[in-house]
């Protein structure tokens, strides 16, 4: 059973193609949208609300895109699914239905397994995720080398 929304875990690959991809040049959206098989609007609300939590940055211009906006092991799973939850209003919704059972026994139970949840996501970085990325070869292969010289 998966317990992350759909744009969650989009928002999780969306993060994890950009740390893996954005070097030299951030990624273009319509690239990532490419990479999922996803039309390019799809990804919009989710990239803005990652940009707005300060997960990814995005870069203006004819080469622009999105990076990360901080260090990879900096940014964990939780971090993503938290911004990606602010995109839908998942966060904050009472319980339905609302009644004495909800909100004294089902609701407290089901917040802390919740809470558990993301725990265990905070507990997972990016560069965990990117190095599991790698070591499967998700994009077909090892990433292209990085030439650092000025």
């Amino acid at each position: 059973m998966i317990l992350l929304s759909r744009r969650s875990l989009l928002a999780i690959a969306a993060v994890v193609d950009v740390a893996l991809h954005a070097r030299p040049t951030p990624v273009a959206a319509k690239l990532l949208a490419e990479r999922h098989n996803l039309p390019p609007r799809h990804l919009e609300t989710v990239l803005q609300a990652l940009v707005r939590q300060g997960v990814l940055k995005g870069v203006r211009g004819p080469r622009g895109g999105y990076e990360l906006a901080r260090e990879r092991r900096k940014v964990t799973a939780g971090d993503i699914v938290r911004a990606a939850m602010t995109a839908t209003g998942e966060d904050g919704l009472p319980p339905l239905p609302e009644s004495r059972l909800v909100d004294a026994v089902i609701g407290p139970v089901v917040r802390d397994a919740g809470e558990a949840f993301l725990a265990t996501l905070d507990a997972l970085t990016v560069e965990d995720l990117c190095q599991r990325a790698e070591k499967e070869a998700a994009f077909g292969g090892p990433p292209p080398a990085l030439d650092f010289a000025i």
